[in-house]
């Protein structure tokens, strides 16, 4: 079954209005609803993945915590690294700071000693923390 562009476009367009006006406990709800269970697990997964990403966690790591392919979380890098990035812009949003150096490599005096440590994110407030484990669990 082919997608219309044009359907995806206007229907995603009229969800983005409606959300970016609704109340937080709306768009849960919400959401809930649109998705099944599978699915609300899925993007749950992949905004979590996105968290570890720009915490500086190796992405082996996320996958197997999160259950997630490497494909996945090397898309979600990517798309983290962009400039203008949306996801380094809803992380904000959410209350998270992505350092501006991200995804940059830094030199090291020696090439086996390369060891990737990267920035803590902080959530928001404690509400922000709690929807993230409802979200995750």
């Amino acid at each position: 079954m082919e997608q219309s562009t044009d359907l995806v476009s206007a229907n995603l367009a009229e969800m983005s209005h409606a959300l970016s006006v609704a109340s937080p406990e709306l768009i849960e709800e919400f959401l809930y609803s649109l998705f099944t269970a599978s699915e609300a697990d899925e993007i749950a997964k992949r905004w979590a993945l996105v968290k570890e990403i720009a915490g500086g966690k190796p992405q082996r790591e996320i996958a197997k915590a999160l259950g997630l392919s490497l494909c996945k979380i090397t898309r979600g890098s990517r798309e983290l690294k962009k400039e203008g990035s949306s996801f380094r812009r809803m992380l904000a949003l959410a209350g998270f700071t992505v350092p501006e150096n991200f995804g940059r490599r830094i030199p090291s005096a020696h090439p086996h000693s390369v060891r990737r440590t990267g920035p803590k994110l902080r959530p928001a407030s404690a509400a922000e923390e709690s929807r993230t484990a409802v979200l995750q669990a």
